[in-house]
């Protein structure tokens, strides 16, 4: 396998360095699509990596987001408990443990694992150059086989005037944060917008929270977002619904950092239901979205557009001939979560494996179906919002005859759970064949009891079927059994 020396070395003589394949982006999708598409061969691969191996989900996302929530799911789990005390949280120890997991910003582990799976890493950013060619910082890499392109997507600003010029916090700010502003203000309403306001308010600070749409997490089913509404505006959250940001202020805005305050205060002006006003806090915070990571990747030089890469079942790009180009993960559009980029990846490792074998693509593996109404997702609020399939108002849309079936959660695993549980949960049903299309749990926990859904969902189990899974008891997943009787009677 060539060196990151022998590259260069290469690139001055004018000779490409060889793999059979080049990913351009180190994060989960792409570990996973070269990790696949060389197993049990003696295939080589290469990762093309601009920051650090293990990507937005390992450092900034998904690991430290979580790390930074769970201290408070544990604290409130504990103070709905008998015989506990608990009285708050050590931010200084729960920023520690943060940083633990991932591993203070360093992929050392990352690039070990790698290569010790046989994949060269190599640092710079990667561009596509031509068929089967990425050029890497001026070395040429040339595929025999494919080239992945898994670069994700970067957080999106809105033309506010002056937001950009405040320098605001982006989420990777709120998950790397080195101090808790006392005051924030969040422009948002999604997932990462709830999700850095519940781990800020259980950190301390004083949040409001911008939307300009009349509900938060809305594409969930109504009932989860008005729950998670109560719940942020009872824990303190000023939640601001149907506002948007006129303007922003900020005279002495700094750079001073990740995860730190950028400067002194930041004014914004509102516009909403209630007229004109404004607001103060010591750092502002956009969760707005996220734009495709494209910038510069070379896509006009194989005949693509700068945006989302589209791609077929095979995770092959569309547009482009030959069936070299791949794209796995956020940048492809098909579901901007860590779990199906990695599904996706594996599909894609498969395929390429299998083509540069000569195998038919005969088997269910070769093709990507769970992003096709069977996404699993949870929301790590307080509570947690897990979902998977579509939403009763999706599945109409679609065109399919439903019907639903949704109960408060109270049962005896439940009550044993914790002093306070609160929960609620639907179904929705094709009642053409009598199989889930979704299901919605809302509560603590929730999380943990959703892969029976997903198995239901992308089993296409038959509810008459699900009759004869039975829950355990005393467990909290008995409210299966309680959905199932609600239908029947």
């Amino acid at each position: 396998m060539p060196s990151t020396e022998s590259l260069r070395a290469a690139a001055a003589g004018g000779t490409p360095a060889e793999y059979d394949v080049i990913v351009i982006g180190g994060g989960p999708a792409g570990e996973n699509a070269a990790d696949y598409a060389i197993a049990g061969s003696d295939r080589t691969a290469v990762i093309v990596e601009r920051e650090l191996v293990g990507g937005e989900c390992s450092y900034w996302a998904c690991i430290p987001s979580k790390a930074l929530l769970r201290p408070g799911h544990v604290l409130a789990a504990a103070q709905a408990m008998d015989g506990l005390s608990a009285t708050g949280l050590d931010v200084e120890s729960v920023l520690r443990r943060r940083d633990h997991f991932i591993s203070n910003q360093d992929d050392a582990s990352q690039v070990k694992w790698a290569r010790d799976h046989r994949i060269e890493v190599v640092r710079g950013t990667g561009r596509l150059v031509g068929e089967r060619q990425v050029e890497v910082d001026g070395r040429l890499l040339r595929a025999r086989h494919a080239v992945v392109l898994a670069t994700g997507t970067r957080a999106s600003v809105p033309d506010v005037p002056g937001l950009r010029d405040a320098l605001p916090w982006i989420s990777r700010d709120a998950t790397n944060l080195h101090e808790v502003p006392g005051r924030v203000v969040i422009i948002g309403g999604g997932v990462v917008a709830c999700e850095a306001a519940t781990w800020l308010a259980t950190l301390g600070a004083d949040v409001s929270m911008i939307v300009r749409g009349k509900a938060v997490l809305a594409s969930a089913e109504p009932f989860a977002s008005e729950r998670v509404l109560a719940a942020l505006r009872g824990s303190g959250v000023h939640v601001l619904l149907g506002t948007e940001p006129t303007s922003v202020h900020r005279p002495d805005a700094k750079d001073t950092g990740e995860g730190r305050i950028h400067g002194g205060p930041v004014t914004v002006r509102l516009h909403g239901a209630q007229g004109d006003t404004e607001i103060e806090a010591d750092e502002i915070i956009v969760a707005a979205g996220r734009t495709p990571a494209t910038e510069g990747l070379g896509l006009d030089s194989v005949g693509l557009q700068d945006g989302y890469v589209q791609v077929d079942d095979r995770l092959t790009a569309r547009g482009v001939a030959g069936d070299w180009l791949y794209c796995v993960g956020d940048l492809n559009h098909r579901a901007a979560l860590t779990h199906m980029g990695k599904y996706q990846a594996r599909v894609c490792g498969d395929v390429i494996a299998a083509r540069a074998e000569g195998k038919p693509l005969a088997d269910a593996r070769f093709t990507a179906s769970a992003d096709h109404g069977q996404v699993p997702q949870v929301v790590y609020t307080a509570p947690e919002v897990a979902s998977v399939g579509l939403t009763e108002a999706a599945a109409r849309d679609a065109g399919h005859a439903v019907e639903t079936v949704e109960l408060d959660i109270a049962v005896a695993g439940s009550s044993l759970a914790r002093n306070d549980f609160a929960g609620h949960a639907k179904l929705v049903i094709d009642t053409a064949s009598d199989t889930l299309l979704g299901a919605t749990f809302v509560g603590p926990e929730a999380g943990e009891q959703l892969h029976a859904a997903t198995i239901a969902v992308v089993g296409k189990v038959p509810l008459a079927t699900l009759w004869h899974a039975v829950p355990a008891f005393p467990a909290v997943s008995e409210f299966w059994l309680r959905l199932l009787e609600t239908r029947r009677a």
